[in-house]
């Protein structure tokens, strides 16, 4: 008989069986409660309501959470232990991860591929026939090292001042390597898996292939170790892929990684001749601007706003999130993932809200509530001033770096033609409202929603569209990393870019 307290997970109708003093962060994790701080009390985002049966309340959780949420049974999942039988009430993450299904040329050859987007935040996995391009089958999953902590900054973080790297390497290479025996399982195939092509930042690089990330957490924020790295499957543990070659593909510089490599051959951005850009406004806001001969990279402290993290009430895209924010008559009308009533915001409707409020006069060009209170969206889910400033930041970050990055090669941003938008964000994000809020200033007709860029492009090295050294070998003399933290005028520009367009761009 197995003894230990009793966890009952509402709406998921989940029942777990942990022992006494056991600490709820690990358990509930792979159920959707999200850690965005890395599990240390410095946010709300894994907040959770106790229906039955108690948990003490924290120092974290009081000074967190209002009297009315602790006497509501909200509580912070990362701080609390069981002492007792419980009923919980939490949400499923259930966000859908962007795939990718592109037909595109390649080179045939027998046996099976496996390409995989290892973000900070999701992977996405794809498993091909070689032979004929088809995708066999595909698996998303939100990355297991997000316990501890949802940005890459709070990773490193663990990794070098908590000691936690071999954790978080372990974490990820077991999932991975969980995903493809799956993907084999469904697809019921005997041919073997004969190469394996990751792509992520330079952090996920680094923690997969168990190179040091301590260069990451200190300026000038550069590694050494950012070649293509190559294993056999075995090395890995993978016993289904024991005889594969696994290669990760080489980063950029700084914290540009493969995915925006990946993203240049989907994109065909090194073949273009005119001034465009590739804009990532993942996790961690990248950027690849080129003029059709010079290909400059850079990485923004944008911060996690546009998942939702480090909002009062943010939350990702998941059931009772308000993602789509619109005007009515005068009025707010909000779009709750899921339907009922809503319980936080995620990225998409933070960006409506703000651009909603601006047209409505509720919110400043500063950024300011003209009330100088909260604003109200919807249930009790409302808009904090520091709300508003964390998405100015974010917003600021990347067009500042956008502006700087033109500049250098000799242009304004006006004079952009082209601007793809990478990512699960940059596809659901409103363009229209984007452009109220200053994020993308341009003309909807000239911004081009990409898709996983990141996942097509390992793809497309896996089935030999490109002769990828070839390509490499090519284009690597051209990109320049650009530090813009060391760039003397990025921190005027940044102050000048954070404020919001007094009124809609023509």
């Amino acid at each position: 008989m197995v003894s230990g307290s009793t966890v009952q997970l509402l709406p998921l109708g989940r029942t777990l069986v942990l022992p006494q003093g056991a600490a709820l962060r690990e358990a509930l994790f792979e159920f959707g409660v999200e850690f965005p701080c890395g599990g240390r009390g410095r946010c709300k985002g894994c907040r959770l309501r106790v229906l039955a049966g108690d948990l003490a309340i924290t120092a974290d959780d009081r000074q967190r959470l209002s009297p009315v949420e602790l006497a509501a049974g909200w509580r912070l999942a990362c701080q609390a232990r069981v002492s007792g039988d419980l009923t919980l009430e939490i949400a499923q993450w259930e966000a859908a991860v962007l795939g990718d299904q592109s037909r595109i040329t390649f080179q045939p050859r027998p046996g099976l591929g496996v390409a995989v987007d290892l973000g900070t935040t999701t992977l996405a996995v794809q498993l091909l026939d070689l032979a004929t391009g088809n995708v066999l089958a595909v698996a998303t999953a939100m990355n297991a090292q997000a316990v501890h902590g949802a940005d890459v900054m709070s990773r490193i973080h663990f990794a070098v001042h908590e000691n936690g790297a071999g954790r978080l390497h372990d974490l990820i290479r077991r999932q991975i390597g969980g995903l493809i025996a799956g993907l084999r399982q469904e697809a019921a195939r005997d041919e073997a898996i004969v190469e394996v092509v990751l792509v992520g930042n330079t952090a996920m690089q680094l923690l997969f292939c168990g190179r040091d990330v301590h260069p990451l957490a200190q300026a000038p924020f550069e590694s050494d170790e950012l070649d293509e790295a190559c294993f056999t499957g075995a090395e890995l543990g993978w016993s289904v892929t024991a005889e594969a070659v696994v290669r990760f593909l080489p980063s950029l510089g700084g914290f540009v990684g493969s995915d925006l490599l990946a993203g240049i051959l989907a994109t065909g951005l090194a073949e273009v001749k005119s001034l465009s850009a590739l804009i990532d406004l993942g996790t961690n806001g990248e950027i690849i601007v080129t003029n059709g001969g010079r290909v400059l990279c850079a990485s923004t402290a944008a911060g996690p706003a546009f998942e939702g993290a480090r909002i009062s009430m943010g939350m990702r895209a998941a059931t009772g999130a308000i993602s789509e924010v619109t005007v009515r008559e005068g009025s707010l009308v909000c779009r709750v993932l899921g339907g009922g009533e809503p319980r936080g915001i995620c990225g998409s409707g933070l960006v409506d809200a703000v651009a909603c409020g601006l047209e409505l006069g509720w919110i400043t060009s500063t950024g300011r509530p003209a009330s100088g209170e909260a604003v109200l969206l919807a249930g009790d889910v409302e808009l904090a001033p520091r709300d508003i400033r964390e998405l100015q930041l974010a917003k600021g970050a990347i067009t500042a770096g956008l502006r700087l990055m033109v500049e250098q090669l000799g242009f304004t941003p006006g004079a952009l033609e082209r601007v793809h938008l990478a990512g699960a964000f940059g596809n659901y994000i409103s363009r229209a409202n984007a452009r109220r809020i200053g994020l993308l200033p341009f003309p909807p007709e000239q911004i081009e929603p990409a898709g996983n860029t990141a996942l097509l492009g390992a793809k497309m090295v896996l089935l030999r569209t490109v002769d990828f050294s070839t390509f490499w070998e090519e284009l690597r003399p051209r990109v320049e990393h650009v530090p813009l933290n060391e760039d003397p005028r990025f921190h005027e520009v940044y102050v000048e870019e954070m404020g919001f367009p007094s009124q809609r761009l023509s």
